[in-house]
């Protein structure tokens, strides 16, 4: 897990950039800006379940916590990583960055990583991350959910989807709702 612990202290750099929000780097309210896939859930648009749903009553409920914005990748996951051995050389694919809370990146990244990896994996990326940073990520539940929701009802094989459904429970828990 040493590689997803590098992953989150790359983060951590990235997001040392204070950054109000611009016009070409727009507020990043979530990763993957170009899709809501919660949205899309709440608009029938897509089928959805009882946990996403409940999910997001509950995150829209909650409201976007208040932080400072920061630069943010908006597309972090083990594809836009380029490595040499186990330090990161790049990230790459840019088009979704903008200003941001760190949680959007930090928490798409602990996602994915659950989600391919194992459940004890987001906990390495986080290390990392607090590590480089020098101080403790704030809001991480509230940011794991929305990394969760954005996502397809269904995702690509069955266990990702239950990886995914465990991940945002874990986030829901943590979050005390």
């Amino acid at each position: 897990m040493r590689t997803v612990r590098t992953a989150g202290a790359a983060l951590a750099c990235v997001h040392a950039v204070a950054m109000a929000p611009r016009e070409h780097l727009p507020f990043r309210p979530r990763p993957i800006a170009v899709d809501d896939f919660a949205a899309d859930r709440r608009a029938d648009r897509m089928p959805t379940t009882p946990l996403l749903r409940k999910a997001d009553e509950l995150i829209t409920a909650h409201g976007l916590p208040p932080g400072e914005p920061v630069y943010v990748h908006g597309d972090v996951w083990p594809g836009n990583l380029i490595w040499t051995g186990d330090d990161i050389a790049a990230l790459i694919d840019w088009k979704t960055a903008g200003a941001g809370a760190p949680g959007v990146d930090l928490c798409e990244l602990r996602k994915q990583v659950a989600i391919t990896f194992d459940p004890e994996a987001p906990a390495h990326v986080l290390d990392g991350w607090e590590r480089a940073a020098g101080t403790r990520a704030r809001d991480v539940a509230y940011w794991d959910a929305v990394a969760a929701l954005n996502t397809p009802t269904e995702l690509y094989d069955a266990t990702a989807t239950a990886r995914r459904d465990a991940f945002l429970r874990s986030a829901l828990s943590n979050l005390g709702l």
